[in-house]
C-alpha cells in the first residue's frame, strides 16, 4: 500500500501542477498578469498544490489544485479567452496521458508477455499512474459544476450567465459539488470514461 502511493506520487504532482500552470501560461499569453504577479507561470508544484486537494487526488482519486486567479478584464475578447483558460488545465492532463501512455505501451511491448523485474515492474506503474490520474484530473474537472472548469467551459459556449439561475448555481457550486461526490454521482461519471480512454491509450 505504501509502495502504491508512493508510485502515485509523481502522477499527482505533474497533474495537478500542469493543470494549473496551463491555466496560469494561457491566461498570461491572452494579456492577463494576474497569474506571473501570483508566481503562478511556472511548473514548480508549490506554485500550486493545494493541501487538501493533493490529500484527496491521493486517497479518494480525485483532488484539485490551487486555483488560478485571472482578471478577464485583460482578454481582447473575453468570451473566446476565457474559454480558452478554461480548457487549458484539462488539455494538459489529456496531453500528458497520451505523451505518457507511449513508454507504457513501449515496456509492455518489448516484455511481450514476459514476466519483467520488479524494478521494470515499478517503472510501468508509476507511468501507469502518471496516464490514469492525469485522465481522473480531466474528466473530473469536466465536470459541469462549479467551480470545476466544466462549469465555466459550458458557460461561454452558452453564454449560461446570461440567465438568472446562472448566479444560484455558481453561489451554491461548492456544496453542489460535495453532494455529487458524496452521493457517487461522480464516480459513476468518471469510472467508465477512464476505464474507456485508459483502453484507448494503453
Amino acid at each position: 500500500m505504501i509502495l502504491t502511493k508512493l508510485l502515485m506520487l509523481p502522477g499527482i504532482i505533474i497533474g495537478l501542477s500542469f493543470h494549473e500552470f496551463a491555466h496560469a501560461w494561457m491566461s498570461d499569453k491572452l494579456g492577463d498578469p494576474t497569474p506571473r504577479r501570483q508566481g503562478r507561470v511556472t511548473i514548480n508544484p508549490m506554485a500550486h498544490i493545494d493541501p487538501i486537494g493533493f490529500l484527496a487526488l491521493l486517497l479518494v482519486g480525485f483532488g484539485w489544485g490551487k486555483p488560478v486567479q485571472i482578471d478577464p478584464g485583460y482578454y481582447k475578447h473575453r468570451r473566446r479567452d476565457e474559454f480558452l483558460v478554461g480548457i487549458a488545465g484539462v488539455t494538459m492532463n489529456l496531453l500528458i496521458a497520451v505523451i505518457f501512455s507511449l513508454p507504457a505501451r513501449a515496456i509492455v511491448k518489448a516484455f511481450n508477455g514476459a514476466a519483467a523485474s520488479d524494478f521494470i515492474y515499478n517503472i510501468y506503474l508509476m507511468i501507469f499512474y502518471i496516464v490514469s490520474i492525469n485522465i481522473v484530473l480531466m474528466i473530473f474537472n469536466l465536470i459541469p459544476c462549479p467551480p470545476l472548469d466544466g462549469w465555466g467551459i459550458l458557460t461561454q459556449i452558452f453564454r449560461l450567465d446570461r440567465y438568472s439561475w446562472w448566479y444560484k448555481v455558481y453561489q451554491y457550486g461548492t456544496w453542489i459539488l460535495l453532494a455529487l461526490i458524496v452521493f457517487d454521482v461522480t464516480d459513476r461519471i468518471i469510472t467508465p470514461l477512464v476505464t474507456l480512454i485508459l483502453g484507448v491509450l494503453l
